[in-house]
C-alpha cells in the first residue's frame, strides 16, 4: 500500500469512526460517573456519626473536583492500584489495627467480583477505607480523651484531603500509608512483638502453673516441671543454659536465674521466689498480653514523633524516670507516683525551673482531709513539723498563731487558711522541685519517704512525681548551665535557703503511661495496669465502631 493510501485510510478513520469510539466512552463514563454518585448517597442516606458525615463530605469535594474520574477502577475492571490497596487493609491487623474497621472483607469480596456494576460500590468503599485507614495509622484510632480523660495527649491531625490527592497523583499508596505509621523503632519494635505473641497464640499459648505455696530456690516440686516449660516458652529459660536438669523437679540456680530475668522484665520484685505476684504474672494469658500490646501500639500511635533531641521521659506504669539525649539515655531513677486515687495524670510539658530547698504549698484538701485532724489533736503540730499558717491565700495574708484558732469550728470544706511547710529536711518536697507549669498542679520533686523507692510498685503520692535521685536528676538537667555544678547544687542544698534556677533552654517533659514495649536491649518488657487504664483502652478499641451501610458485594 502507497503512503498516499495510507494517509486517506487515517483520515477516514479519524473522521467516521472515531466519534464512535468517543460516544461510547463518553456513555461509558458518563454511566461511571452516575453509579458513583448513586453508591456515594447510598452510603450517605444512612450515615448519621458526626465523623463519618464529614468523611463522606470530603469524599463528596474529592471527587467533585475531579469531575467524577474514578481512582481505583476503570470502565469494566479493578485497576492494580485497587489490588495493593485491598492487599494493604487485609494485613491492618500487622499494625494492631482490625481490618473489618477498613472494609476489608467487602472489598475483598468486591475485588473478587467480575460484576461490572459493582466497581462504582469499590470504588467508593476503597476511598473511604484509604482516609480512615490513613488517619487513624497517623494518630491513632480513639480519641485518648474520649478513653479516658486523664489522658492529655494531642495526636497527629492528618491532612486527609492531601492523602487523596498524592495518591491521586500517582503515588504508591503502599508507600504513602507506610509512611503515616509512627517511624519511631519502638513502634517498629512493638509490631514485631505483636506477630510474635499472635503466633504463639495460634499455637496454643503457654502452660499454666498450679496454685500453691510459693516456690523457693531449692524446693522439689512438681509444678518446678511446669515453670521450667512456661519459661522456655518466652525464652527467660534458654535451653542452652539449662542443659538437661538432672532433677527436673529441683528448683535450681539456672532456673532461678531465669525467674529473676521474667521478674526484671515484668517491672517486679526480683527475689528468684514465684509467690502469688509472680505466679499471676506467669499465668497471664498470651492472649491478654496480645491486647496489652495491642494497646500500647495505639499509644505509640497518639504520640508518633517523639522528641529527638533532650527530654525526659516518666513512665508511670513503670515508676521510672528517664533523660534522653539524642536518643541515648543517660539518666534513670526510680519514682513513686500517685496512688490509684489520686492518679498522676498523662501530658507534656516544659521544665522551665527548678526550686533548691522549696516551700511547700499545702493544697486545700490535703489541709482539711489529712492535717486538720492531727492539728485539732495537738494545735503544736503545725509548729513542731515545720509549718507556718497564715490567714488566707492572698498576697496580703499575714501570720496567725495556731493557739488562737479554734478548730473545732474549722471543717475539711471550709478551711479558709493557707499552711506553708518551710524549706528543711523534713520538708515533704524534699531539697529539690523540678517545675513544668501545668494546669494539674504536677510537678517532679525529692521527699523525706526515701523508703518507698525499695517498692517494686511506687503508686503512693497525692499526683506529683518524687525523685528517687533527686541532686543527680538537678546536675544531669544544669549539665548545660555554665554557674552550675554537684558542687555548687549541694551548696546551696546545704545553705538551706530557697533558690530558684531558671533554664537557660526549657526541657521537654514527657509524662506517659506504657506497659508493654522493647527496651534499648531489645528485651520484651510488660507492667502491670496500676491505673486500669489499659482496661479502658482495650475496651474502647475492641468495642464496635461506627461504620456507614455495607455496600453490596454481589
Amino acid at each position: 500500500m502507497r503512503l498516499s493510501q495510507i494517509w486517506l485510510a487515517t483520515v477516514f478513520l479519524l473522521l467516521f469512526l472515531t466519534p464512535q469510539v468517543w460516544a461510547s466512552k463518553a456513555f461509558a463514563s458518563a454511566a461511571l460517573e452516575a453509579a458513583l454518585r448513586e453508591a456515594l448517597d447510598k452510603v450517605a442516606a444512612t450515615t448519621t456519626g458526626e465523623d463519618d458525615i464529614a468523611e463522606l463530605a470530603l469524599l463528596h469535594r474529592f471527587y467533585t473536583e475531579r469531575d467524577w474520574q474514578a481512582l481505583w477502577v476503570g470502565e469494566d475492571r479493578a485497576l492494580p492500584s485497587a489490588f495493593r490497596l485491598g492487599e494493604v487493609l487485609k494485613n491492618a491487623d500487622e499494625e494492631g489495627l482490625d481490618p473489618t474497621d477498613y472494609h476489608s472483607p467487602a472489598i475483598q469480596a468486591l475485588l473478587a467480583s467480575a460484576k461490572v456494576d459493582l466497581l462504582a460500590p469499590l470504588e467508593i468503599r476503597l476511598t473511604q477505607s484509604l482516609v480512615r485507614y490513613g488517619a487513624d495509622l497517623n494518630g491513632g484510632r480513639l480519641v485518648p480523651r474520649q478513653v479516658d480523660p486523664e489522658l492529655f495527649v494531642y495526636p497527629r491531625d492528618l491532612d486527609r484531603y492531601a492523602l487523596l490527592q498524592a495518591v491521586a497523583g500517582g503515588g504508591d499508596v503502599s508507600e504513602i500509608l507506610a509512611g503515616l505509621a509512627p517511624q519511631d523503632d519502638s513502634y517498629r519494635a512493638l509490631k514485631s512483638v505483636l506477630a510474635r505473641y499472635r503466633l504463639l497464640a495460634a499455637m496454643g499459648g503457654w502452660n499454666k502453673i498450679g496454685d500453691g505455696s510459693t516456690l523457693d530456690p531449692g524446693v522439689r516440686d512438681d509444678r518446678v516441671i511446669a515453670l521450667r516449660t512456661r519459661l522456655r516458652t518466652t525464652g527467660e529459660l534458654r535451653v542452652a543454659d539449662e542443659g538437661i536438669p538432672d532433677d527436673p523437679r529441683l528448683y535450681d540456680a539456672t532456673l532461678q536465674r531465669a525467674v529473676e530475668r521474667f521478674q526484671a522484665n515484668h517491672g517486679l520484685g526480683v527475689d528468684g521466689r514465684v509467690g502469688k505476684n509472680t505466679l499471676a504474672h506467669l499465668n497471664t494469658s498470651v492472649e491478654a498480653r496480645v491486647q496489652q500490646i495491642l494497646a500500647n501500639l495505639e499509644r505509640e500511635r497518639w504520640v508518633a514523633g517523639k522528641p529527638v533531641g533532650r527530654h525526659l521521659a516518666v513512665n508511670l506504669a513503670d515508676f521510672t524516670l528517664r533523660l534522653y539525649d539524642e536518643g541515648r539515655e543517660v539518666f534513670t531513677s526510680k519514682v513513686v507516683i500517685g496512688t490509684p486515687y489520686n492518679r498522676t495524670p498523662v501530658f507534656r510539658r516544659d521544665m522551665t525551673y527548678l526550686e533548691i530547698n522549696p516551700f511547700w504549698n499545702v493544697p486545700p484538701s490535703i489541709a482539711g482531709k489529712e492535717l486538720l485532724p492531727k492539728i485539732r489533736k495537738n494545735p503544736a503540730y503545725l509548729e513542731e513539723n515545720g509549718y507556718e499558717l497564715f490567714s488566707s491565700w492572698s498576697d496580703s495574708a499575714t501570720l496567725v498563731d495556731p493557739h488562737t484558732v479554734d478548730w473545732g469550728a474549722v471543717t475539711a470544706g471550709r478551711f479558709p487558711y493557707k499552711i506553708r511547710q518551710k524549706p528543711g529536711i523534713d520538708n515533704a518536697l524534699g531539697r529539690i522541685k523540678f517545675m513544668l507549669p501545668n494546669e494539674f498542679n504536677i510537678y517532679l520533686h525529692d521527699t523525706p519517704a526515701k523508703a518507698l523507692f525499695s517498692r517494686a510498685e511506687r503508686s503512693f503520692s497525692h499526683g506529683c512525681v518524687r525523685v528517687d535521685k533527686p541532686i543527680d536528676l538537678a546536675v544531669a538537667v544544669l549539665q548545660d548551665e555554665a554557674t552550675w555544678n554537684r558542687e555548687l547544687v549541694v551548696a546551696a542544698i546545704e545553705k538551706g535557703e530557697r533558690r530558684v534556677v531558671s533554664l537557660a533552654k526549657p526541657l521537654p517533659v514527657q509524662i506517659d503511661y506504657q506497659t508493654a514495649w522493647v527496651n534499648d536491649a531489645g528485651v520484651l518488657q510488660f507492667r502491670g495496669d496500676v491505673y486500669g487504664r489499659d482496661a479502658l483502652l482495650i475496651s474502647a478499641l475492641l468495642g464496635p465502631r461506627s461504620t456507614a451501610e455495607s455496600l453490596p458485594t454481589d
